[in-house]
Parts: structure tokens; C-alpha cells; sequence
């Protein structure tokens, strides 16, 4: 235990900040660290798998994904969309089928009561049919509606829950929104050449460069790609060159300001670069 100040020996108070000296030391208590750059994503992996991209696109917003992770994406939620719009359709058709028993016992029952006053104008009223005062849960045609007791949600008192009409677009799973396969544009990277590194593409740390100042790529250099030709290049030469006279230097075409994509780059699902670079760790709460 810590011990208390020289001056506060007889005191019985056991401070807050004793309280969270005792806290770390015993290892209780929820703990806030700084994210290291293991758990950063680097700017050229996948925002879904987090491992480099073989066959790299982007979105609109920047958000880069490999094609074949984001084309799985995109098919399991239009699976998803016909799964419920399939549930949907089928609580629409017993909805309709509901008001048509339900139209169809009215007609009964307005029949049923013409015909007993009709009996009773007919014969007397000694001699008329009394109604049907059966106390089975059978009867009058309540067979049809004799819920199920194990099953809770056929219980007289539940509520059934009404499935709501799907949405048929496809949402980006980082930005959440609106996603077409035909708004993904393709992405040239340009490698490093150097001959003295013999490592694998993966292992390397320098990969990508700039292709117009050669500056090397990473997740402290902030990004673009140009939309016409899907080239990576660092904003400082968006910024000293490009935006001179809006020609792309790789192919000469002209360009407008909606041609430049920044890349979004360095985040995870619980970190964020330059947002929050904080994770927390719930420990056991220590009891005062």
C-alpha cells in the first residue's frame, strides 16, 4: 500500500490519488495507452482486410480497399438486401391475406345474424335457435387463431414486430456512404527502385513513391490520387504543382479540382491518425 505523506501519518483517509497510485501498481482499473504503430493501418492496406492491397481501388472519399475484398463486400449486402426484401414480400402477402379472412368473416357473421332474424320473424321465440355459448376454445372458428403457448412469440400478448421495407443501396463500410462498383477508380502505385534492397515487396518499408518529386510514400506524408489516371502523388506537389496550372504532369491532361482524391490513410477500427491515437483497457475495478 502507499504509504501516506510525512505530515499526514495519522490521517485515515485513503486519497484519490493514493487510490490511483494503488490502482496502477496492482494492475486494476481501466488503463489508457498511447497506440503504437503496430496498431496503426498503414496508407497503402486494405480498410477492410488491413494487409496490402494486390489489386488496389478507391472510393470517392479516399478510402482505399483491395477489389476483391470490397466485391465480397458488395455481394454479401445485396444478398443480405434480397434476404430481407424476400421477408418483407412475405409479411405483405399475409397482410393481405389477413384483411381477406378478415373481410370474409365479417360477410359470415353479417349472414349468420341475418339468418337468425329471419328465424326469429319466422317462428317464436320459444322455438328459435339459441346462439352457440360453447365455452371450447374451439369454437365459433377460433381453431384458426388458437395461438401456441410454448412458442413465445405466439403468445396472446406478444407483439409482432412489422419488418420494414430494405434499403437496396450499398453503404462503404468506413465512410457509411452510398457505394458503387462503378464509382471505384484503380490505383497505380509507383514502386521504389533500389537495387540494394533484395527484400520482398511486403517486407519492405519504403514501397511507394511519389512518380513526379520521387518522394517517398508513408503514413506521415499526406496523399492524393488523380482521378483521370489513378496515380499516387504527395499533396505538397498537388499543392507546388499541380495546382499551378491544373495539367497532369504524367499524361498532360487537364484537370479540375474534384480530380483530386485525398487519400485517406492510417486508421483502424479504433484509432484514427491525428484524431484519437488513445486506446483504453478495462481492468478489475479496485474496491476502496
Amino acid at each position: 500500500m502507499t504509504r501516506h505523506a510525512r505530515n499526514c501519518t495519522a490521517g485515515a483517509v485513503y486519497t484519490y490519488h493514493e487510490k490511483k497510485k494503488d490502482a496502477a501498481a496492482s494492475g486494476y482499473g481501466t488503463q489508457s495507452e498511447r497506440v503504437g504503430k503496430d496498431s496503426v493501418k498503414s496508407f497503402d492496406c486494405c480498410s477492410l482486410t488491413l494487409q496490402p492491397c494486390r489489386y488496389p481501388v478507391v472510393t470517392k472519399e479516399g478510402y482505399l480497399f483491395d477489389k476483391e475484398a470490397i466485391l465480397e463486400y458488395i455481394i454479401s449486402k445485396k444478398n443480405e438486401y434480397n434476404r430481407k426484401l424476400k421477408q418483407y414480400e412475405k409479411q405483405l402477402k399475409k397482410d393481405e391475406n389477413e384483411v381477406k379472412e378478415l373481410a370474409a368473416a365479417e360477410r359470415e357473421a353479417n349472414l349468420i345474424k341475418f339468418m337468425s332474424r329471419e328465424k326469429n320473424i319466422t317462428h317464436s321465440k320459444s322455438d328459435s335457435i339459441a346462439p352457440s355459448t360453447s365455452i371450447s376454445n374451439l369454437a365459433n372458428g377460433k381453431h384458426k387463431e388458437l395461438p401456441s403457448f410454448w412458442v413465445p412469440s405466439q403468445l396472446p400478448d406478444a407483439k409482432v414486430s412489422k419488418v420494414e421495407k430494405p434499403d437496396a443501396s450499398v453503404l462503404c463500410p468506413i465512410s457509411g456512404k452510398p457505394l458503387k462498383m462503378k464509382d471505384l477508380i484503380e490505383v497505380k502505385w509507383t514502386l521504389v527502385n533500389d537495387p540494394d534492397d533484395k527484400k520482398s515487396l511486403i517486407a519492405k518499408e519504403n514501397r511507394y513513391m511519389c512518380p513526379i518529386t520521387h518522394d517517398i510514400l508513408s503514413n506521415a506524408v499526406p496523399c492524393a490520387i488523380i482521378r483521370t489516371s489513378g496515380h499516387v502523388i504527395t499533396m505538397e506537389c498537388v499543392e507546388k504543382i499541380i495546382k499551378k496550372d491544373w495539367i497532369n504532369p504524367l499524361t498532360g491532361d487537364k484537370l479540375k479540382e474534384k480530380d483530386i482524391i485525398p487519400l485517406q490513410r492510417g486508421g483502424t477500427g479504433y484509432a484514427l491518425t491525428n484524431q484519437n491515437l488513445e486506446g483504453k483497457n478495462e481492468r478489475p475495478v479496485l474496491q476502496a
